[in-house]
């Protein structure tokens, strides 16, 4: 991506953003997402912080947060710069303070697409081949503010007729603290099945294309042979690559076309940052979330 261009991705956030702008950063710090051991975070996203450092020329420090909130509320209160969100976790940043942020880039797939699946999985062992066999049974989601590991099934479950009220189809519903252990636990047999995310492209056994499950087969985590797919979601809108509004426009288009040449600059970068085999990064905007946000209002407004 020619730097022209990079600098019109931020152009957009230049107006709303001009009265709160820094006129230096004397550091850069990336959040991450739970949902990974943080050793394996730290590990996947190495490359990227050493680029960005020499990039920007000033200290750059990767973020490990304990839980999706953790990363939700650097961002909100400052102390984070970026990070690539969730569609749920960029609609809760948004709702809390629509001046935050600015969605700048999303991954896309191979085929050129923007979205995934959330993946519901069990034992093959089990004997679970479907939603309908997990009555009475354990169901684990991973965190309250990811959209594929519960927003999501929060919404098509019940629409489908599988109460999410702990007792009431299945025995009980739980949080296992992120997509990792999600996996591993159904894998151990601490959960009847979970969910999680992929991109629903490439093989089952590979995990396939990218996501969670391709992160955890690469981890030696799992064999995909011993687990099977019991549900999938409509597509869902990949997160986006959010950039903290106050930063200075240049570091905003530096950053913009850093991440867009990521995977052709240092593919076996990209893929540890992306999850898997991607097409890249691809710019978007604030309107491909729009319906994330209304679904998340509207779950907010049943819970009150």
């Amino acid at each position: 991506m020619k730097k022209t261009l990079a600098l019109a991705l931020v152009a957009t956030t230049a107006l709303t953003s001009a009265a709160l702008a820094q006129d230096a950063i004397t550091e850069f710090r990336i959040g991450l997402l739970g949902g990974e051991n943080a050793q394996d975070r730290l590990a996947s996203n190495e490359c990227f912080r050493a680029y960005t450092e020499e990039a920007l020329g000033v200290p750059t420090k990767l973020f490990t947060a304990a839980d999706y909130n953790g990363v939700i509320q650097g961002l909100i209160g400052g102390t984070l710069d970026m990070a690539w969100l969730g569609a749920s976790g960029y609609a809760a940043v948004y709702l809390e303070n629509p001046d935050a942020v600015t969605p700048v880039l999303v991954k896309t797939n191979l085929d050129g697409s923007f979205t995934y699946h959330s993946i519901g999985f069990a034992r093959k062992d089990s004997g679970i081949t479907s939603l309908d066999d997990m009555q009475g049974k354990k169901f684990a989601f991973a965190d309250p503010n990811s959209t594929s590991g519960y927003l999501i099934p929060l919404v098509e479950l019940p629409e489908a007729g599988y109460s999410m009220a702990p007792g009431e189809f299945f025995s009980d519903v739980v949080f296992s603290g992120g997509h990792e252990q999600s996996i591993v636990g159904v894998n151990a047999g601490d959960f009847d099945a979970a969910v999680t995310w992929a991109d629903g492209q490439g093989d089952w056994e590979d995990g396939y294309n990218s996501g969670a499950l391709r992160r955890a087969v690469d981890a030696g985590l799992v064999d995909m042979n011993d687990l099977v797919e019991i549900w999938k979601s409509s597509p869902i809108p990949e997160g986006p690559i959010v950039l903290r509004n106050a930063l200075p426009d240049d570091v905003k288009a530096k950053m913009v076309e850093l991440t867009a040449n990521l995977h052709t600059t240092d593919e076996a970068c990209a893929y540890g940052v992306a999850a898997g085999e991607t097409a890249g990064f691809t710019p978007v905007t604030h309107d491909a979330y729009k319906t994330i946000i209304a679904v998340r209002v509207a779950q907010q407004s049943q819970a009150n």
